[in-house]
């Protein structure tokens, strides 16, 4: 059973920064691309970022450049590392990983 589990949101000042782990067990994850999604109140869930097996990356334009997604395959682990955060950030953030979704981790960015 495939299960992942986010963790490090929270609340964070404008231009301050946080970083997110989601925790994968279950399945072969190192073989498999590893993302980040996010959701604002009252909107769609967005891409934030991919990485693959290989470690190569996508970012949505929003994030570039203040974003970073990593992953540690022993670990089964993907990370994001978010710097300079607005409160246009300010989102649940779901994992996902061979099409399983996280429980989401709350993060909030006070201007």
């Amino acid at each position: 059973q495939v299960q992942l589990v986010e963790s490090g949101g929270g609340l964070v000042q404008v231009g301050g920064s946080l970083r997110l782990s989601c925790a994968a067990s279950g399945s072969t994850f190192s073989t498999n691309s590893m993302a980040w999604y996010r959701q604002a109140p009252g909107k769609q869930r967005d891409h934030v970022a991919t990485i693959t097996r290989d470690g190569n990356s996508v970012y949505a334009d929003s994030v570039k450049g203040r974003f970073t997604i990593s992953r540690d395959n022993a670990k089964n682990t993907v990370y994001l590392q978010m710097n300079s955060l607005k409160p246009e950030d300010t989102a649940v953030y779901y994992c996902w990983a061979i099409g399983h979704w996280g429980q989401g981790t709350q993060v909030t960015v006070s201007s």
